[in-house]
């Protein structure tokens, strides 16, 4: 029998969506769903959800809760980390209220920039733990981490613990690929493309429409066309604060399109948010603050939806295009399958630096998850990965010795901070921030604590 575990099984839409995928699957509609998380609430509310959608489906799942992490590990098959130490209230109110006071401006705050590093040193000690506890009571589970900042958690994951068979996974691939068929009137079913590069800044190498004799056509000149002439980007459907016009920019000045929405990537480069020069906020459409009006949203939404599942007979189940239940068929019926996963670089980009995160094209069997090679990425895109990649690299450096001053460094290196604040100002805001939040990072990072030291 099967045995998957949610680690912040809380998250309850997106154990919704992923555990609905999951019981979707003939071959482990009867699985243990293991559902872990610290807020006794939420956990009930979690629980009613999974439970009413494995009665819906007409499986044998067996749903079950735990408060305690490492019995909610023991004999799991597969792990899916889903959890926001700090959460929105203090952590990312502080992660965006604080540079503030600097004249720092966001938009999403947990990738990179300030608002990204401070989540990796809240977040990695945890994800540390699980793995440590993995080792111990599962040491063949694979990892299946949905937990951002996704480059510096994976990088941070497979430097100590390079044993656990981990992924980082995300939706920006596949999603951005509906996107861009959307905005070219085409069936994303008949789309082919390649992608590479690090999580939230990979690009499509190649992206191609079948033709009806089974020929490939370069959609480039299309979507180039296009935003020329004003026709696209359309719309957004799901977050009409954000026009997308950012990263159809960066396609006409490097050549390629980049895989991560456009509030992201404004903030992961020192092109767009300036603080003399608004007219680049209103003519690219910046939704800056964008993650704490989507968390209050969707807390607002949640608790209506809670009642409703509450009072609900059935819950309906609709597919949401994550990677999780493909991992989990692949590897228990070996049929294959192919995801785009954020794992450690063994040379899989040769460009880039070993151990860091890359996000590539990954196969999956019974044997396990099989990550492929990607050379020869245009140069170009490797320089703009390389000023993210410094970041993480710091992050993760500090939380590897425990040297707090690399925090200090990597917030330096930021292009996005660097791009709108001196020396002293970065230094000031990275004190504050770690003053700030306190308890919630761990104790070497606190100013307090290394004063009295």
């Amino acid at each position: 029998m099967t045995t998957i575990t949610f680690i912040g099984a809380g998250s309850t839409v997106f154990t919704k969506n992923i555990a609905g995928d999951v019981l979707q699957r003939k071959s482990v509609r009867d699985a243990t769903i293991r559902l872990m998380d610290i807020n006794p609430q939420r956990l009930e509310e979690s629980e009613i959800v999974v439970g009413k959608m494995a009665q819906t489906l007409g499986g044998h799942a067996k749903v079950e809760t735990y408060t305690d992490q490492r019995r909610a590990l023991d004999g799991a098959d597969f792990v899916v980390c889903c959890f926001q130490v700090g959460g929105y209230d203090p952590c990312t109110i502080t992660d965006f209220e604080v540079p503030k006071k600097f004249g720092l401006r966001q938009t999403i705050a947990d990738t990179l920039g300030i608002g990204g590093i401070m989540r990796g040193i809240r977040t990695v000690p945890h994800l540390w733990s699980i793995c440590q506890d993995m080792m111990e009571v599962c040491p063949d589970a694979i990892m299946m981490q949905y937990v951002n900042p996704m480059a510096i958690n994976t990088w941070a994951i497979g430097a100590k613990f390079p044993e656990i068979r981990q992924v980082g996974l995300c939706h920006s691939v596949q999603g951005t690929a509906a996107e861009l068929a959307r905005d070219l009137d085409l069936a994303s079913s008949d789309l082919r493309y390649t992608a590479a590069g690090i999580n939230h800044m990979a690009f499509y190498l190649n992206f191609e429409h079948r033709q009806p004799d089974g020929t490939y056509r370069d959609l480039y000149p299309d979507l180039r066309r296009g935003y020329l002439a004003g026709e696209i980007p359309k719309p957004s459907t799901w977050n009409p604060r954000c026009p997308n016009k950012v990263r159809y920019e960066m396609l006409m000045k490097l050549g390629y399109f980049v895989t991560e929405s456009s509030e992201h990537f404004a903030e992961y480069v020192p092109y767009f948010i300036k603080r003399d020069r608004p007219d680049l906020i209103e003519k690219f459409g910046i939704p800056l603050d964008e993650y704490p009006k989507r968390c209050i949203e969707q807390i607002e939404r949640w608790d209506v939806q809670a009642q409703q599942y509450r009072e609900a007979n059935e819950v309906i189940v609709e597919p949401s295009h994550e990677y999780a239940s493909d991992i989990v068929n692949s590897v228990v019926t070996g049929e294959p399958s192919v995801i785009y996963g954020n794992v450690r670089n063994t040379g899989l980009i040769p460009q880039l630096p070993d151990g860091c995160a890359v996000e590539v094209p990954t196969l999956v069997d019974d044997n396990g998850l099989h990550p492929t090679v990607v050379r020869n990425i245009p140069p170009q895109l490797i320089a703009l990965m390389r000023t993210n990649i410094n970041v993480q690299d710091l992050t993760v450096q500090a939380l590897l010795t425990e040297n707090p001053e690399h925090i200090y460094h990597a917030a330096m290196m930021d292009p996005h901070t660097a791009a709108e604040l001196d020396l002293d100002q970065i230094w000031d805001l990275t004190h504050d921030l770690l003053a700030a939040h306190g308890d919630w990072l761990p104790e070497w990072a606190r100013p307090e604590t290394r004063k009295s030291a």
